[in-house]
């Protein structure tokens, strides 16, 4: 059967990436959907891992083919996910993980009603703000912005399944991880999965 198409958003700070770098490393049913996006890579950054790094001309044609299953905007860059990617690795079943925002979100849902939301929260503005010049990639006017934009993400968190607050690494790790496992676990998923076994069960001889 499908796999479990699985939506991550965080506003810029929140500690959304690397929560999905430790779920990838404990958690070997899950993939992660690589990103198309115009922006220029981050030092350490690779290319297909990290991100598929492409020019703007090359973006908006592969939007203007339909290739995109979500794309967005954002401080100026564009970014994408790949549709037949999202498909074929659905279709063998393995859980997808995408990391976007909540603009992508929305689109997700519509096509994939399905999907299962968690947004990550920072436990307060202070530590966001911390957290964003910790990183030692943004100038105060970047900064400014991306504290601004917190707000209106913020505000779409109602539209989410599950909420974690990204207090502590180890322990929101745990809460994610959690409800990716319990997602596997629903009836409507194990019945299928295991209906040779609750037909023996029923049946016995």
């Amino acid at each position: 059967m499908p796999g479990n198409l699985f939506i991550i958003c965080a506003p810029s700070g929140a500690g959304k990436t690397s929560l999905v770098r430790a779920l990838l490393d404990i958690n070997p049913d899950i993939d992660l959907s690589v990103s198309y996006t115009t922006r220029d890579p981050r030092p350490g950054e690779q290319d297909g891992k990290d991100y598929h790094f492409v020019d703007r001309e090359t973006f908006l044609a592969m939007a203007k083919r339909g290739e995109f299953l979500e794309s967005a905007e954002v401080y100026g860059n564009l970014y994408g996910t790949s549709q037949t990617w999202i498909s074929q690795e659905n279709a063998k079943g393995r859980d997808i993980l995408l990391e976007i925002d909540w603009q992508g979100a929305a689109q997700v849902r519509r096509l994939f009603p399905e999907s299962i939301g968690i947004f990550i929260l920072p436990p307060s503005l202070q530590a966001l703000e911390q957290r964003l010049r910790g990183r030692g990639k943004d100038n105060d006017a970047v900064i400014a912005r991306r504290m601004a934009a917190a707000s209106a993400d913020v505000s779409h968190v109602a539209e989410f399944d599950y909420v974690i607050i990204n207090n502590n690494l180890d322990e929101a790790l745990r809460e994610l991880n959690a409800v990716v496992i319990s997602a596997k676990l629903v009836s409507a998923r194990q019945l299928i999965r295991h209906q040779a076994l609750i037909n023996q069960l029923q049946k016995p001889e």
